[in-house]
């Protein structure tokens, strides 16, 4: 009797993952967000500049937290989950996100470690209340830098100090997070939302929300191929939290409730692939300035081989084809060539 109940409550769980993963249901027309939408900290945005930072490569750290990804990569079947190799398509892809939906305030840190830094815009992000700062927040800023990406990876977006790190070079992930980050700055009390992140369940709302900003991102601007890569990524991640959700709810299924939760988000992420028509790819707003003042200077090539990339595409932009202004950044990939990072038909 007892193994029936288990049985059903794994085929209960794969079900749910497959039918409450968001994207699922009836589509709505995506929305970009707009600055004055947002709760923002005035001193925050100030301090950021530049939006994006890259860590200097470490071959020898980076290539232990590949290891350590090693069930990342297994769980979502793709190698490139916190790979520490992220290429310039994916940081393009996500400065182009934060420049449509305005989110300016916004850091992104590819493959970096600042503790010392994270710390001062903890203390300057005004948005959040200082109760919730100088607890959930330091708490936060304790386990960044006791456990940091840079080595244990998990792509993450932080509230308390309104920053995304990325660790895995997959576009769709970035966007993932990047829709936590125009989330949170649309609350207005993004403290509370981000101190009821910790209870049983209430992540499935966090999670789906990202989710849906990303798919429906990639719906209306992304090509068929980069909206294919991301129902296949993050339709098996939402799998995860709802896995994590029923273990919490029903003691003794933990693992099993993730794995069957799991399974269900690969079936219906690629489900859901197979039946997106092939098209192209446009800009989400047509009066860009650029994304060259988003992106820092570079001056480590993230490795040899993105850096012979960078010099054969010099001077052509991402969103008009004209060339960058002199200094102004690295090269982003053309559009075309960002269609062509997608997932191959092996790997999700």
């Amino acid at each position: 009797m007892r193994r029936l109940t288990t049985t059903t409550v794994l085929l209960v769980t794969a079900w749910s993952a497959m039918c409450a993963a968001p994207g699922c249901s009836r589509q709505r027309p995506y929305s970009l967000g707009a600055a004055s939408q947002y709760h923002t900290s005035p001193k925050l945005v100030a301090m950021t500049t530049p939006q994006i930072e890259r860590g200097k490569p470490r071959p020898v750290l980076d290539s232990v937290g590949w290891v350590i990804g090693i069930p990342g990569k297994i769980v979502l079947w793709d190698r490139r989950i916190d790979n520490h190799r992220v290429s310039p398509a994916t940081e393009t892809a996500v400065a182009e996100y934060l420049a449509a939906n305005e989110l300016s305030g916004v850091k992104v840190r590819v493959n970096q470690y600042a503790p010392m830094e994270e710390w001062r815009r903890l203390r300057a992000n005004q948005s959040v209340g200082w109760g919730w700062r100088y607890t959930f927040g330091t708490f936060s800023w304790l386990g960044y830098t006791i456990f940091p990406g840079r080595i244990w990876g998990g792509d993450n977006y932080n509230p308390y100090t309104n920053t995304l790190s990325l660790f895995s070079d997959v576009p769709a992930v970035a966007l993932h997070e990047g829709g936590h980050a125009k989330d949170f700055s649309r609350r207005t009390y993004p403290g509370t939302y981000a101190a009821i992140y910790a209870l049983p369940v209430v992540p499935l709302w966090h999670e789906g929300v990202a989710t849906r900003d990303a798919l429906g991102y990639l719906r209306e601007f992304g090509s068929a191929e980069e909206e294919r890569e991301a129902y296949t990524l993050l339709y098996p991640a939402y799998g995860t939290y709802v896995g994590g959700a029923v273990g919490d709810v029903i003691p003794g299924v933990g693992l099993a409730a993730y794995c069957a939760a799991v399974a269900g988000g690969h079936v219906a992420g690629r489900v859901k692939a197979s039946r997106i028509e092939p098209r192209e790819r446009m800009s989400p707003r047509s009066d860009w300035t650029g994304l060259s003042t988003m992106l820092p200077p570079r001056t480590v090539p993230p490795d040899a081989e993105y850096a012979a990339q960078e010099s054969a595409r010099a001077g052509r932009s991402l969103l008009n084809e004209e060339p960058f202004s002199e200094g102004a950044g690295p090269t982003p990939f053309p559009a075309e060539e960002l269609q062509a990072s997608g997932p191959t038909a092996a790997a999700p």
